[in-house]
């Protein structure tokens, strides 16, 4: 199936990355699916796709899990591939192997890459063997606690528990004396095995106060291999992303790490034949050191930020990747222009910890102007799950230069407003404001600094909060018909004539 063109993708994800890879469909002209679960029967993703399917109950473990029931959907609707978004199961190699089995392209990279470089403990010995620094640590799996124990003296404490598969801050553990250490492994090991049905975790050395910077790289087929510069990702809550830019404040200080980086993240793809996008992460310290750190083997939740930068359309590039065609393009074809700066607007409460806030969303005033992209997955009326991750949308923002990109940021998060649940756009408003993100003084622990110098702020009147609320509720329902659940088939988009554009 390696055709220059698709005939129809199967979208094996939800919300935001769901509409995103619709989008890029509908522009090529090749014919969509979605799926979704019990909770997601009135989802924009579903609404937009030219055909759906409903492939279980509300827990992911029951629907967007299931390697069975996402084939089924692909050989029923005859889709000719399968994008996985990312989540879920974008880096898992038996699914990446069943897509192959089944006839159906996998948009990604082959099992085996998934295998060597999906795991962290294997990716680390990649790395190694390409000769690209990485964070002091363990290659074998914390299984032995003795073993354990003498690794994490020799390292010295803090240390750092990670999960060889997946991400996301799941399976994370940071340890700070021996006594720690048992209950740690065992806390780790549960959630990654709830999270990636694997328990594997590993030990490294905690690096204080690093920046977390990451390459984007892409390969063919043909044995072409690119990158496609860096973002920064160092504002993190819960070891998660929640504020990139591109490029890096530090790069753009240190002009030659772009291409050591770059450099050292391709040594690691030719290494395991890598073909499609991928993200090679890094900590670095402010002299210009990095280490690495992992490879993601999918699309990244920040990819708007290379895409505005570069000018190129990253899942158009994976699509044409998967059905064999070679890269349109040569190192020295890449320039960056700009900068860009992406908030992930979620349904959080910051004051709380940053804990996920269910509801529905009973009004919503989205920004636009020059240099501002939404990728949204969610509309006014919608009530956000309980179920799944709290990512509600992405605010991305380009400028001519990061002073510019700030200032347009700081203007749109002014002019985006969602009542009926808790959100996290008040507390991008302080970050963006900060003096040390001004200035381009990132780390780790911005975040938790932030909040530890921070006086608390006062919650809105209850009595005010629920009487506009209230008001904007009846003004929905007045104002606009019932959304009702979808069923497999044709979507409201295709029957309706749908534009597409959230509501």
């Amino acid at each position: 199936m390696l055709s220059s063109k698709f005939d129809k993708v199967l979208v094996a994800n939800r919300g935001e990355i769901a509409v995103r890879v619709i989008r890029a469909l509908r522009e090529m002209n090749i014919r969509s699916v979605a799926v979704f679960s019990d909770a997601d029967r009135a989802a924009l993703h579903v609404q937009m796709a030219d055909e759906a399917e409903h492939i279980g109950p509300s827990p992911s473990s029951e629907s967007y899990l299931r390697i069975d029931r996402l084939l089924d959907a692909a050989k029923k609707h005859q889709a000719d591939a399968i994008h996985p978004g990312y989540g879920f199961l974008s880096e898992n190699a038996e699914f990446a192997a069943a897509c192959e089995s089944a006839g159906v392209v996998f948009i990604g990279p082959s099992a085996d890459s998934i295998r060597r470089v999906g795991s962290k403990t294997a990716a680390r010995l990649v790395a190694k063997c390409a000769k690209v620094p990485v964070v002091p640590g363990s290659e074998e799996p914390a299984t032995n606690i003795d073993q354990a124990r003498k690794l994490a003296w020799k390292l010295g404490y803090p240390v750092l528990l990670k999960a060889s598969a997946g991400g996301g801050g799941k399976g994370m553990r940071r340890v700070e004396a021996e006594s720690e250490l048992e209950p740690a492994i065992r806390d780790a090991s549960s959630e990654a095995e709830r999270a990636f049905h694997d328990s594997e975790v590993y030990i490294e050395k905690v690096i204080d106060k690093p920046r977390h910077i990451e390459i984007q790289i892409a390969g063919d087929r043909h044995g072409n291999f690119v990158h496609l510069g860096e973002r920064e990702c160092s504002l993190q809550r819960r070891h998660q992303k929640i504020v990139e830019e591109c490029p890096s404040p530090l790069v753009q200080a240190n002009p030659e790490m772009r291409s050591a980086m770059g450099e050292a993240a391709l040594r690691i793809a030719r290494a395991v034949g890598y073909y499609n996008l991928g993200t090679v992460e890094f900590l670095a310290d402010n002299q210009g050191n990095f280490y690495f750190l992992e490879v993601n083997t999918r699309l990244q939740v920040e990819h708007p930020v290379t895409e505005l930068v570069t000018g190129l359309d990253l899942v158009q590039l994976q699509l044409r990747i998967a059905a064999g065609e070679p890269l349109p393009f040569s190192q020295p074809d890449i320039a960056w222009r700009g900068s860009a700066i992406e908030c992930r607007i979620c349904a959080e409460d910051p004051e709380n910890q940053f804990f996920p806030s269910p509801g529905q969303i009973v009004q919503l005033e989205e920004p636009s102007g020059p240099g501002i992209r939404l990728d949204s997955g969610v509309y006014q009326g919608w009530t956000v799950p309980l179920d799944y991750d709290p990512l509600l949308a992405k605010l991305v923002v380009w400028g001519p230069d990061r002073n510019t990109a700030i200032q347009r940021m700081q203007r749109a998060l002014r002019e985006y407003s969602i009542l009926g649940v808790e959100n996290n756009l008040a507390f991008f408003r302080e970050i963006l404001d900060h003096p040390r993100f001004l200035e381009g003084r990132l780390n780790t622990n911005f975040v938790g600094d932030f909040f530890s110098r921070r006086k608390p702020v006062s919650p809105p009147s209850p009595d005010s909060e629920m009487a506009v609320a209230l008001a904007a509720a009846a003004h929905y329902k007045n104002d606009r018909p019932e959304t009702k659940g979808a069923k497999s088939g044709s979507s409201r988009w295709l029957m309706e004539g749908r534009d597409g554009l959230h509501r």
